[in-house]
């Protein structure tokens, strides 16, 4: 909103100085889609070396820079500030506050970000290239022979992670301290409770690697041995403090997700969510047991068997309240009058494709057996499974879903329906195949590959294209409604969906606000 001294801003200050949390919503969904098509472009060189079998496009060092960047770029650029704007335009609006808690606040955690992005893929011209260490960043390879430009992306991690606890801290204030008067914890949408979670998760785990890249910094440049065996310290502590961060990282990715299905199911099943109770506990149970988890990416560094077994059934346990969630969205669709608009069709195949994800995850928390999967292809394929048929689909059921809302306009359905079937072909093209080449022992990160595997990674790389083409199509019917969509009414959006609720909270509120609450009937607050 205008500086109301000068009237409304214009331009470019608009966009610099505003507080609106629906402003604030747009550049995040904006600027992560452009980290989006980023990451995708290094995704296409490293499937366009591995295409066929030998050296062909790039060299080993600039294809292990290639996937670091992806990762990085997919992880922390794309995926997670995605879900924060996401949360910026819906959470208030969905719990009936004029805004988000800290506005100013709101706005700078924001606007670090282009510059922390600009300066990891400046790393790219500097001497001795971008880091290629991988997204996990394992020390010694980070520290002792990493390039110079590791140090621009410690500071552009720190600045991320100082962005995500701001984010953090915004939300969790919203929505303790500005409900609507009748909006009890109980009645939020399921949306507004796994961002709430979520957010607990970021302000725990983002100061632990803001630690573990301190750490590197100071055995990089101030003669420390945090994670060097020569001078003492030890490389499996680095892993120890990045997956303590790590394991929640990834539901920190999945848990907004899992609250956008929460919403889009119900409106295209006509029905309330099955088992909201059970959904919001199933929640928490998630990001408690994400805590008691970590050392399950670690079962082959040598840990004592009993480490293993525990780490083992508390990976397993996991598979509870994922395994509630599923049931009750299935539960929710059972005998709805379902329709299948774009939205819905991503839901469905997020609820197809995260179930196997979470199939082959369970496969990998038992110890024994991960010894033979562990730096295959198979993680590669399980974590994408989970990942991109996980976030990034749940991702896009929300635009399709929210962009009326936002715009007042509606897409094309029949290109929307055109994109789902596409990217879902390419999508399964692309990271099926990798079970297969991961259980037959392929490595990951390897830019190279033995003949055997050459027909599979000629599928992959195929579908990896058909998948990233696709996300044009999306780019292109999102302009395209935006500059000329049809526009859409309060009363009907979807054809046939007349009074479709854009937030299903089960159970219904208090009272509908239509007409004001009789004295007796208001709650004590």
């Amino acid at each position: 909103m205008g500086d109301h001294h000068h009237g409304p801003a214009k331009g470019l200050s608009r966009w610099l100085y505003t507080t609106n949390h629906k402003d604030i919503g747009t550049m995040y969904l904006w600027f992560s889609f452009a980290m989006f098509l980023l990451g995708g472009a290094f995704a296409m060189v490293i499937r366009a070396e591995l295409f066929q079998p030998g050296m062909q496009l790039v060299e080993p060092g600039f294809f292990n820079q290639m996937t670091t960047l992806h990762g990085l770029v997919m992880v922390f650029g794309a995926i997670m500030p995605s879900f924060v704007g996401l949360a910026n335009w819906l959470i208030p609006m969905m719990i009936g506050a004029p805004d988000m808690a800290l506005p100013r606040m709101n706005n700078w955690s924001f606007w670090i970000l282009p510059p922390a992005f600009l300066m990891l893929a400046s790393t790219l011209l500097m001497e001795g290239g971008a880091p290629a260490f991988g997204w996990t960043f394992y020390a010694p390879l980070s520290t002792t022979y990493a390039p110079p430009s590791v140090t621009f992306f410690i500071f552009a991690i720190h600045i991320l992670g100082v962005s995500s606890i701001m984010g953090s801290i915004n939300i969790i204030a919203t929505v303790m301290n500005m409900r609507a008067p009748g909006m009890t914890y109980m009645k939020m949408p399921l949306f507004v409770w796994t961002w709430l979670i979520t957010a607990f998760l970021l302000v725990a785990v983002m100061p632990v690697l803001a630690g573990a890249v301190t750490m590197m910094l100071m055995d990089i440049h101030f003669g420390t041995s945090f994670f060097s065996a020569a001078g003492g310290g030890d490389p499996v502590l680095f892993q120890h403090i990045f997956w303590f961060f790590g394991h929640p990282e990834v539901y920190i990715i999945i848990l907004p997700a899992f609250g956008v299905i929460s919403q889009i199911i119900p409106a295209f099943s006509r029905k309330p969510l099955f088992g909201y109770a059970s959904m919001v506990y199933a929640t928490a149970g998630i990001a408690f047991l994400s805590f008691i988890v970590w050392a399950h990416h670690m079962y082959t560094v040598g840990m004592p068997v009993a480490g293993e077994l525990f780490f083992m059934y508390a990976t397993m346990l996991i598979a509870v309240p994922t395994g509630v969630k599923v049931f009750n969205w299935v539960t929710t669709m059972w005998r709805g009058a379902m329709t299948f608009e774009t939205p819905m069709l991503f839901s469905i195949g997020f609820l197809v494709l995260f179930t196997i994800g979470g199939f082959t995850g369970l496969m990998l928390s038992i110890a024994p057996a991960d010894f033979q999967y562990h730096d295959t292809y198979f993680v590669v394929a399980h974590f994408h499974y989970v990942m991109v048929a996980g976030a990034v689909f749940s991702m896009t059921a929300a635009v399709y879903f929210w962009l009326p809302k936002w715009t007042g306009r509606m897409y094309n359905e029949t290109m929307g329906k055109v994109h789902f079937w596409v990217s879902f072909i390419g999508f399964n093209v692309t990271f099926f195949p990798q079970h297969f080449v991961g259980l037959a022992g392929m490595p990951r990160r390897i830019p190279d590959y033995a003949l055997q595997f050459a027909d599979f990674n000629m599928m992959s790389s195929i579908g990896a294209f058909i998948y990233g083409m696709s996300q044009l199509l999306f780019l292109y019917n999102v302009i395209a409604a935006i500059v000329s969509g049809e526009k859409v009414s309060d009363e009907k959006v979807w054809d046939g969906a007349e009074g479709l609720e854009w937030t299903l909270p089960s159970p219904a509120p208090y009272h509908t606000f239509e007409t004001p609450p009789k004295l007796e009937e208001q709650p004590a607050y």
